[in-house]
């Protein structure tokens, strides 16, 4: 069944207690994640492929419309936090631009002449997602296709097999959610499916990209004094130091926290800086 499905289960829903009608919705969000299992494959080679495109200077771009975009934009917002992902090196392609993050902008997903548009600075150093539940997005579709000419490489996640989408994308990403407890409200299941890929084709990027070392965010960005006492914590036991000169070497840094590794194990800031960039800034390769 289709994310546009109505299941007739649920047809007297609304009739329903409210303690049944929850556990139903509970479910439905069970299912949503248990059905990106299938997906695994294709969301690993499409973010091993992604981390090898993006090098050291290329963007990753987001496109999508309505519930899609606002996930899809969700989860890039959160790459500067968590892995110090430069913003230059982040775009979010919105139909109907970023007023339609918080309000819907009637007509905005059917533009397809818009979608085209907004991909004008694509290059072959960049990587677009595509975000569509239905995968038949005018304006998604068009993006896509618009990057994929252009030689970015591409990334398409849908919940309706057979989607347009995943025939225009390099790397198709199928979530095979199906109908929805509401029929059509794909902010639900699709959504919830959406956002769980998402997490896991993003972090998987980084990761190869050298911005986590074991398990932890050796990029993120010390944005308050909870981030600030984390990042000495984490200098602190990657390098077996105390807490005091793990903060010193933060500081010496300059906040960055594979820099400040290698300053309390001993090196100048202009020799770790030296190892970081010989080993395209994987702590890890650095310490090797």
């Amino acid at each position: 069944m289709s994310t546009e499905s109505a299941d007739p289960r649920f047809a007297d829903l609304d009739a329903w207690p409210t303690l049944s009608a929850v556990e139903a919705m509970w479910e439905g969000q069970m299912a949503a994640v248990a059905a990106m299992r299938a997906a695994l494959p294709q969301i690993t080679l499409a973010a091993d492929a992604a981390a090898e495109r993006l090098g050291d200077a290329g963007r990753l771009i987001y496109a999508g419309a309505g519930t899609s975009g606002r996930i899809a934009a969700q989860d890039g917002a959160e790459l500067g936090p968590t892995f110090g992902w430069p913003q230059e090196r982040l775009v979010f392609a919105m139909a109907g631009g970023e007023a339609a993050l918080l309000n819907s902008v009637e007509g905005a997903e059917d533009d397809a002449a818009d979608g085209a548009a907004q991909m004008a600075s694509v290059g072959p150093h960049d990587v677009v997602i595509g975000v569509a539940a239905s995968g038949a997005t005018p304006f998604t579709l068009a993006a896509i296709a618009e990057a994929r000419r252009r030689g970015a490489l591409t990334i398409g996640l849908a919940n309706n097999s057979g989607a347009p989408l995943l025939e225009a994308a390099e790397f198709p990403v199928l979530l095979d959610t199906g109908s929805e407890v509401l029929a059509g409200s794909t902010r639900m299941k699709a959504g919830t499916a959406q956002k769980a890929a998402l997490n896991l084709i993003s972090t998987a990027i980084m990761i190869r990209l050298g911005r986590v070392y074991k398990g932890l965010m050796v990029d993120m960005q010390l944005s308050n004094a909870k981030l600030r006492k984390r990042a000495a914590t984490m200098v602190a036991g990657l390098a077996g130091c105390g807490e005091a000169e793990a903060a010193a070497a933060l500081d010496a840094g300059g906040g960055r926290i594979k820099l400040a590794v290698l300053v309390a194990m001993g090196r100048s800031v202009a020799e770790a800086e030296a190892m970081l960039a010989a080993s395209s800034g994987s702590l890890r390769k650095a310490l090797g």
